[in-house]
């Protein structure tokens, strides 16, 4: 979750995601902090940091806008579904989880107490259904 603030606090997003801003947003700051605009090395090299960080932040941004998953609804359903579970990993609020398709999903804001029920329920698959899947943010973090 704090990934997604920061995120949209550098796009200056306060609602919903946009595609549209997100990417009229993007266009700006990468002219603003493109490193050849400066001369100074140590400059130029702190703008190479942040044009990554802006970078990384507009796929991010892109990936969990709801355009995205809708785009990509039809794909998802089937991928929680009909695919079992083959590996997960959890830290802070994040669950990311791993499909027999090799699709992985990050799911953000699940806490330490959900995360356990999970773990220890008798099926992975039917807990995340019922639970987990159509209930958090999530976004694509890998694909098949």
């Amino acid at each position: 979750m704090k990934r997604i603030n920061e995120y949209k606090k550098l796009f200056e997003v306060e609602s919903a995601i946009d595609l549209k801003v997100i990417k009229k947003t993007y266009r700006g700051l990468v002219k603003q902090w493109h490193p050849d605009k400066f001369q100074d090395e140590e400059k130029k090299e702190e703008a190479g940091e942040v044009s990554q960080k802006i970078i990384d932040a507009y796929h991010f941004l892109v990936s969990i806008a709801p355009e995205t998953k809708e785009a990509n609804l039809e794909k998802y359903a089937t991928t929680i579904t009909e695919s079992k579970i083959v590996d997960f990993h959890h830290k802070s609020l994040l669950l990311e989880v791993t499909f027999t398709d090799g699709n992985s999903y990050e799911y953000f804001g699940v806490n330490r107490k959900l995360y356990l029920k999970f773990v220890n329920s008798k099926s992975l698959s039917n807990f995340g259904k019922r639970k987990i899947f159509n209930s958090f943010l999530y976004r694509k973090s890998q694909k098949a």
